[in-house]
């Protein structure tokens, strides 16, 4: 196991974590990949060793491990499972071939202090942008040499920090329906296909960003990606958060995969700003009426 220098860890504690381009963020954000500096390479909290003591503390269901030896293409399939322990995929990474997340790390406090410290920084540019930052979240992903990633589309504002090793990542326009469509983004985001199909005629038509330690990216909410990891261990710090924005726009949708649901065609997000407010506020009355009415039921 590794180990880090106590000049290393005063060293992090006392840099900003994120060094951010103002001009760049106001250009890109929240609609386009983009890449950024930090400085959390040395931070202990990334240790191997640490992050064995994380996975031990964190609930079952916050620790995930799937086989890596996979293609960026899952058709919709869950990647498998590595026949590994937690502990056994964390002591033996290297040779593992696998790909490991923990989740919502932001529940141990020294991890939330990190956290809170990168998207303050985040918000004092994000907010005149996208304002109402909330449901800060964390993700540390630990992955074998030459893993694969699959095809999927995440929901939140997420820009993913390159800790240790190196991968490549290839994203792509959410609003490319040569690649993904929007029922496609609606089962990704809503969980009911976490994997989506890829063809190779994709990767033309996307953008490929090289991740090194003392990088990180932002991912658009729904851009569709896959990641293939380097030679090496590699260790990458996922920091993600909703917005007021976003949040509307995961309920127009909530609301247009209802309809299809009932065979309907309804247009996609975007495509119409009337619609898409009529939808927001007839699926927050709905659900309004569904909890009055559960409620009625327990009284």
């Amino acid at each position: 196991m590794e180990t880090t220098s106590p000049h290393m860890a005063s060293t992090a504690a006392m840099q900003p974590p994120l060094e951010l381009d103002p001009h760049t963020f106001r250009m890109q954000f929240p609609r386009r990949p983009f890449l950024i500096d930090h400085n959390l390479a040395d931070h202990p909290l990334f240790a191997v060793s640490r992050l064995l003591e994380l996975a031990k503390t964190l609930p079952e269901n916050c620790v995930e491990y799937n086989e890596g030896r996979i293609s960026a293409d899952m058709g919709g399939r869950l990647s498998p499972r590595n026949g590994l322990s937690a502990e056994e995929t964390i002591r033996r990474i290297e040779e593992a071939h696998s790909w490991m997340v923990l989740k919502f790390v932001e529940n141990e406090p020294e991890y939330r202090s990190l956290l809170d410290a990168c998207l303050d920084q985040v918000r004092d540019l994000s907010d005149t942008i996208v304002p109402g930052m909330c449901q800060r979240e964390a993700f540390i992903f630990l992955t074998s040499p030459q893993s694969v990633t699959p095809f999927h589309v995440d929901p939140e504002h997420n820009f993913l920090l390159q800790i240790r090793g190196q991968k490549q990542v290839s994203i792509f326009d959410a609003d490319d329906t040569a690649v993904v469509t929007e029922a496609d983004i609606e089962r990704g985001l809503l969980g009911k296909n976490r994997n989506l199909v890829y063809k190779p005629e994709f990767q033309a038509r996307g953008k490929t960003f090289d991740l090194i330690p003392g990088k990180g990216l932002h991912f658009p909410i729904a851009a569709p990606h896959w990641v293939k990891n380097g030679n090496e261990v590699s260790i990458s710090f996922s920091i993600t958060f909703r917005s007021r924005d976003s949040q509307r726009r995961a309920i127009v949708r909530q609301f247009n995969s209802v309809l299809r649901e009932r065979g309907l065609q309804p247009r996609p997000l975007g495509f119409s700003p009337l619609a898409d407010t009529l939808k927001y506020f007839s699926y927050r009355a709905m659900r309004r009426t569904r909890q009055v009415f559960q409620s009625s039921k327990q009284a």
